[in-house]
């Protein structure tokens, strides 16, 4: 089965190439960029364009907002937005059957007006920043974000062409999209024993484009053994999520990945690219089986928003008092990626 090969190191691939207007250096950037994803699910990406200042300012404002005081920080408390932006406090997130994830965040996505007729109709992904009341967070927050959305579409492109497909069969789909930018800060843990920081998971999107500051990032291989990812400078990570795995029918797994628990402070910059909220996500013609048998269709931003509502302890409490309904077709976690395809190897 492809993309359960035992893979020892996570693969780099410098994508400059994408921007070229050689369109055969395009397709070759492409083409490995498929293998990895394939054969690993994860790679690091170099020579995205990004420029470093936008990060350094980004991770400026960060420091400046985790060192606020927690009354500060709770002014923006996700539970008071009606389209999950906002602060995450330690505890907040995790599986409802395991420890509270060591970390907070803040979680910001595409920053709509408060008239957007999605946010207006109740989209519970679509709509305005929650922002806090310091210089220069916003601004900052929005330029890397716009930054890295960009280098996302140019994925998009690339990861229909490493297919076979037209090169639009994607990013068609990606024009107002869920697609969140989480600010990540794991505290200073001098009792740290390898322990999980977060726990195993995948992606609920297509694919994330992440930047962390310290290690701690592992991922699972075809033999179920857990491989290091450590930040390599100049470079962007990036993992298949859920949808990329159901388009192709599992040819690109949704790779599971976990966070260890490390003694140093840890930042960490996910951008979780997604699509239409309302896109309808199932194998691609090339990917249905010959006996029928096919993975049920999903809506992109309803997944993400079940997926989120059950790892989110004020959604949980929404969904236990009765206020919140899940979508009836709402998937469980855990049933993309490696993780899932070894405990079913196993009988789990």
């Amino acid at each position: 089965m492809s993309g359960t090969t035992a893979f020892t190191s996570v693969p780099i691939v410098d994508i400059s190439g994408l921007r070229s207007q050689d369109r055969a250096e395009r397709e070759r950037v492409a083409a490995e960029i498929g293998r990895a994803a394939r054969d690993v699910g994860f790679l690091y990406i170099s020579g995205t364009g990004i420029d470093e200042s936008l990060f350094d300012r980004l991770l400026e404002a960060t420091k400046a907002f985790f060192a606020l005081p927690v009354e500060e920080k709770m002014r923006t408390y996700i539970g008071l937005s009606r389209c999950h932006r906002g602060y995450v406090p330690v505890g907040e997130e995790g599986m409802e059957t395991g420890p509270p994830d060591f970390k907070e965040a803040f979680d910001t996505a595409l920053d709509l007006p408060e008239d957007d007729p999605d946010y207006v109709a109740g989209n519970p992904m679509l709509g305005p920043n929650a922002w806090p009341d310091l210089p220069g967070f916003a601004t900052a927050v929005t330029a890397y974000y716009g930054a890295v959305l960009e280098v996302g579409q140019q994925l998009l492109w690339a990861f229909a062409v490493a297919l076979g497909e037209d090169p639009d069969v994607f990013s068609r789909h990606a024009s107002k999209t869920p697609s969140q930018l989480r600010l990540v800060h794991y505290p200073y843990n001098p009792d740290a024993t390898d322990g999980l920081g977060i726990g195993a998971h995948t992606d609920y999107e297509c694919f994330t484009l992440l930047k962390p500051t310290a290690p701690g990032l592992e991922v699972m291989n075809g033999e179920g053994e857990w491989i290091d990812v450590p930040p390599v400078d100049g470079t962007l990570v990036v993992n298949i999520g859920d949808l990329l795995e159901l388009w192709t029918n599992g040819a690109f797994v949704a790779t599971s990945h976990r966070v260890r628990r490390v003694r140093e402070e840890r930042y960490s910059f996910p951008l979780f690219f997604n699509v239409d909220y309302d896109t309808e996500v199932k194998p691609l013609p090339q990917f249905a089986t010959s006996d029928g048998a096919q993975r049920p269709t999903l809506r992109a931003g309803e997944h993400l928003f079940a997926q989120t509502a059950q790892t989110f302890a004020y959604l949980r409490n929404r969904i236990d008092s009765g206020d919140l309904v899940l979508p009836e077709d709402a998937l469980a976690l855990g049933q993309f990626g490696q993780q899932a395809l070894h405990e079913v190897g196993h009988g789990g």
